[in-house]
């Protein structure tokens, strides 16, 4: 259909202090893809990454640039879990971000729509690692 929309979210930007220590923090603890790292100059880069086996968005990771900026690293919903990371296995992603260093703001517990624990990035935003019960698609 000619006029049918199609969009679909393809980055959400993640205010970070340093662009180096994020993609550490990304790639190695919760093993995201490093897709784009480029230098945009005057210290800019455009730097993507992805988790595993993800459907296309990406988190861009945004370096901090004034005051205002500043003051959200960490904090960019108000206290908020910020992001929802979906798995297909639970207790394999929990035990390798525990075994990785990944600070658990909780134990994980069971919901009626599937399995989930809070997390923390390296700058204290917080994350849901989630299993759903009946995953859609």
């Amino acid at each position: 259909m000619k006029n049918e929309i199609k969009q679909h979210i393809g980055s959400v930007a993640l205010v970070v202090n340093d662009y180096d220590e994020a993609i550490a923090f990304y790639t190695e603890k919760l093993q995201f893809a490093l897709v784009e790292d480029t230098d945009l100059g005057e210290g800019k880069r455009w730097v993507l990454v992805s988790p595993p086996g993800s459907n296309g968005t990406h988190l861009l990771l945004a370096k901090a640039s004034n005051q205002q900026q500043m003051h959200a690293v960490g904090n960019q919903t108000g206290g908020r879990v910020f992001l929802f990371l979906h798995s297909n296995d639970f207790w394999r992603d929990y035990n390798r971000m525990k075994s990785k260093g990944v600070v658990f703001n909780e134990s994980p517990r069971e919901e009626p729509y599937g399995t989930v624990v809070v997390f923390q990035d390296l700058y204290g935003n917080k994350w849901d690692l989630l299993e759903l019960k009946h995953p859609k698609g």
